[in-house]
């Protein structure tokens, strides 16, 4: 081909930039998307339904990558949902966080020198809707930043009347069912935030203590017990001890007496102790533990409490008023002065509870608190995933699922805070217990109180699959889309949310589930697997990466990390290969526009196609089933990889390369080169679309003139398969590829020409000459040709002049190098392959893979031969 046939054809400009500016299209565009309602979901409608809601953030919340991530997952679901034919609803909202929320607004109270007291509760609950009316919320507005496809029009927030409304219902219906009720038991206390707080609100680390050795009684009726929290065994009640440990058989029964107080307690035997740690003798306190309340119950122990709810010591003279460390080196300095500790304290790391809000170290306290028995309500949560109602995405996290809901304790679901749902309990002056209803009116007159407690946030985002949609009322927002069809949460929160909807999903709604899938994935990690912390400085604010790289760019990257229920490291270096796929993208749109690539008209017949165009119909309908099945299995990490290596790989790189040659040609080949060429990006976008929306949804109306592809119909498989073609462009590829490596090897520039012959007749590749003379700039003979270098490959040869450009001797070194490497690897094939013994023990897919490492040295031998053969002699 001459150099004037190469040069750029004339064609319409298109009408997109030259470069791709994320901040100049996406807030516009979701503006548009919004407004023209497309994400506004019709219940009235004969379309099928699909629905995810949104595991509510914080009230208090800001987007961070955890966020971003599964934001990310729900929207392609939601979106590919929509774009299938279904009545798609995602939909959005947020929790009222009640400690969180309460910390935020008592904070701004301190720095105005006040506390909540200083209000009352009422004019103090007034205050936080005022803090949530004014800086609640900053996460939906992030949420648009990031693409979120959420019905906005349904937003719902866990303390609006229609979700008050559920939650009193359903209080009301347990506590009439005898599934509510009010018992003094060990609960986590925030001696900070004053309240008790749920298991996940508490945060375990590893702290350096000291653990002391103390002798209990006197000479023979003795023993020995060993404790980190010495200032406890104030309010100790009983020492235990394994039932069969020799040691202590005669004291068992007997009472001893409690150092430093005038009291005597007794020594019981229970099979919780193990004999085998420490001394086997335990103290017992059942006010402050939750193993010895359990010990006490079984034993019918006095639980003493010896400190108040701000963690300070309320019992015995010497102690009384000190903060419960202040006790501890204490009670520890008057134990020694009476001898009675045996061993020198040693230091003893261990793992202590700290409130997730205040860092506080939380105490196990005995405290009289609301409790949800959960027995018949978890067994149905448990009987649900069994029978196979409801699925669990990746199916090896059901362990752990199981574990939870089939050894579940009781859920303490009061909480001493002002913000958050009143428990709906009145008490009369004579002991009347009284349970209010959302319609009905609570008992007035003299003596008659309210509960002071609120629930447990998580007791109000149980509800939230069916109370967002209307419950207890039956709309017709509830008979459109409930049950929704997957819940997309990380594996952390499984007993703390997950298993709460579905308790509560399937008591109130007669056996409904909330959801047929459960899709679990991992937590969002650094580069280096690190977990991402706001106090470390690994923590990333994904809106910087957006305002750097754009939201597609983090989506992708996420996306393309989402591996069912594992982890999911990420680094800004990723995010920028993300951001030159989208640039990828935009940039080869905009050269197939420039050079006739229409969606006008049908698909010309297969007959009349290249090869080439046969070749990437063949490679997008395979692309269009491996999507489809990996959505279907929420294998999110593999269809972005599917899709990246389609669009990037074997549609920008292979197939508008070698249609160039035909583009710049022009005729009836390059118009059915420009139809299919239009085809593959109207279906590559359209695949694309739910992972990356804003650069899709751009190109693809510029493409097709499409209203936008939020609306726009997903792609089917055609069926179209041609292997022929397939393996036809393969040997074009592997002659391609094999030749620039050689010329990657000699020091070559990509741009530099080089004379070559090829001798292509009586093979595949003959129709190809002219792409392949382009892709590798290789240059017609012309006169003086000579071949210093031949190199046979997909039975075709290239032969190569490379005078004056290459070093021979060095050439030759290479090869040399090379050749001896594959010799080695066939010895040692051939070596195990002649091995009797080897072959007799070896699994079939081993020996298999011997002998194609055999057959490919076999080829790599004959290959560099022929190189060898082909250079010039010195």
């Amino acid at each position: 081909m001459t150099e004037n046939a190469q040069q750029q054809p004339t064609a319409p400009i298109t009408e997109l930039p030259t470069q791709y500016t994320p901040a100049e299209v996406e807030g516009t565009l979701y503006e548009r998307w919004v407004e023209k309602g497309y994400f506004t979901a019709d219940a009235k409608s004969d379309k099928p339904p699909y629905t995810i809601v949104i595991p509510p953030p914080n009230v208090t919340g800001s987007l961070h990558l955890g966020h971003a991530f599964q934001h990310t997952l729900m929207d392609a679901l939601t979106r590919r949902k929509r774009m299938q034919g279904y009545e798609a609803l995602w939909l959005p909202g947020m929790d009222h966080a009640g400690i969180a929320t309460q910390n935020k607004v008592e904070q701004q109270l301190a720095e105005e020198g006040k506390s909540r007291h200083d209000l009352g509760r009422e004019e103090f609950v007034e205050r936080v809707w005022q803090w949530k009316e004014e800086y609640g919320g900053r996460i939906l507005g992030q949420m648009r930043r990031l693409g979120d496809g959420v019905d906005w029009s349904r937003e719902r927030f866990t303390m609006d009347e229609g979700l008050s409304k559920a939650v009193l219902t359903i209080f009301k219906r347990l506590y009439e069912d005898e599934l509510i009720y009010r018992a003094e038991r060990i609960i986590n206390w925030c001696p900070r935030c004053l309240t008790a707080i749920s298991d996940i609100e508490v945060e375990y680390q590893e702290d350096a203590g000291e653990l002391v050795s103390i002798r209990y009684g006197e000479g023979e009726d003795s023993l020995v017990v060993a404790t980190t929290r010495a200032e406890t065994m104030l309010g100790d009640t009983a020492v235990a001890v394994h039932p069969d440990d020799e040691r202590y058989q005669h004291l068992i029964g007997k009472q001893i007496k409690l150092p430093l107080t005038d009291r005597t307690i007794p020594v019981v035997a229970d099979t919780h102790v193990d004999p085998a740690f420490g001394t086997g003798a335990v103290k017992v306190t059942p006010a402050h533990d939750p193993n010895d309340f359990e010990i006490g119950r079984r034993h019918d122990l006095p639980s003493l409490t010896i400190m108040d709810e701000h963690g300070v010591i309320t019992v015995h003279g010497p102690f009384l008023g000190l903060d419960r460390f202040e006790a501890r080196s204490t009670v520890v300095g008057a134990l020694k002065e009476q001898g009675r500790i045996v061993a020198e304290k040693r230091p003893y790391m261990h793992s202590v509870g700290h409130c997730s809000r205040c860092k506080t170290t939380v105490e196990p306290r005995l405290s009289m608190q609301w409790w949800v028995k959960v027995g018949p309500l978890a067994k149905a949560a448990g009987d649900a995933v069994r029978d196979g109602r409801v699925k669990i995405h990746p199916e090896d996290m059901s362990k752990r699922y199981f574990d939870w809901v089939d050894n579940m304790h009781d859920w303490c679901i009061s909480r001493q805070l002002w913000w958050g749902h009143r428990i709906p309990i009145w008490y009369g002056p004579d002991g009347e217990v009284v349970c209010v209803g959302p319609d009905e009116e609570p008992p007035t007159g003299e003596g008659w109180t309210q509960d002071s407690d609120v629930l447990d946030t998580w007791f109000s985002s149980g509800l939230w699959p069916f109370s967002t949609l209307g419950w207890p009322e039956q709309t017709e927002d509830l008979r459109k889309f409930y049950p929704t069809d997957v819940l997309l949460t990380g594996h952390d929160i499984i007993f703390f949310w997950v298993a709460r909807m579905m308790m509560f999903g399937l008591y109130a709604m007669d056996g409904q589930v909330p959801f047929h899938t459960i899709a679990l994935t991992g937590l969002v990690r650094d580069e280096f697997g690190k977990k991402m912390s706001k106090s470390n400085p690994n923590a990333v604010d994904p809106l910087v990466w957006m305002d750097a790289y754009g939201s597609d760019a983090v989506r992708f990257t996420l996306a393309n990390g989402a591996n069912p229920g594992a982890d999911v490291p990420i680094g800004e270096d990723w995010v920028k290969a993300s951001r030159n796929f989208t640039n990828k993208i935009w940039n080869a749109t905009r050269f197939a526009l420039m050079n006739g690539a229409t969606v006008e008209g049908p698909l010309p017949d297969a007959s009349e196609m290249s090869a080439t165009d046969r070749w990437i119909l063949s490679r997008l309908n395979t692309t269009v089933a491996q999507v489809d099945a990996y959505y279907d299995d929420y294998q999110f990490a593999k269809l972005a990889d599917a899709l990246y290596h389609f669009a990037w790989d074997e549609v920008f790189d292979w197939y508008v390369e070698l249609s160039k040659t035909t583009f710049f040609a022009g005729g009836e080949q390059a118009r059915i080169s420009g139809r299919v060429l239009g085809e593959v990006l109207d279906v590559t976008l359209r695949l694309l679309h739910p992972v990356i929306p804003f650069v899709t949804d751009a190109l693809w109306t510029t493409l097709t003139g499409g209203e936008s592809l939020v609306i726009g119909e997903w792609p089917a498989d055609s069926g179209f398969r041609d292997k022929d073609a397939e393996l036809e462009i393969e040997l074009v590829q592997r002659v391609v590829t094999e030749v620039r490596r050689f010329r990657k090897d000699q020091g070559l520039k990509d741009g530099q020409k080089v004379p070559a012959r090829l001798e292509l007749d009586g093979t595949a590749l003959a129709p190809h000459e002219s792409a392949i003379r382009q892709l590798l700039r290789l240059q017609p003979e012309g006169e003086g040709f000579a071949a210093t270098a031949t190199l046979p490959v997909a039975g075709a040869t290239v032969a190569l002049d490379l005078s004056g450009t290459i070093d021979v001797a060095a050439e030759r070194k290479r090869l040399a190098k090379d050749l001896a490497a594959a010799e080695k690897e066939k010895a040692q094939a051939n070596a195990k392959l002649g091995n009797e013994a080897f072959l007799a023990k070896a699994p079939d897919n081993v020996v298999d893979k011997i002998r194609g490492r055999l057959a490919k040295a076999d080829e790599d031998i004959a290959r560099i031969q022929v190189q060898l053969d082909g250079l010039p002699q010195q």
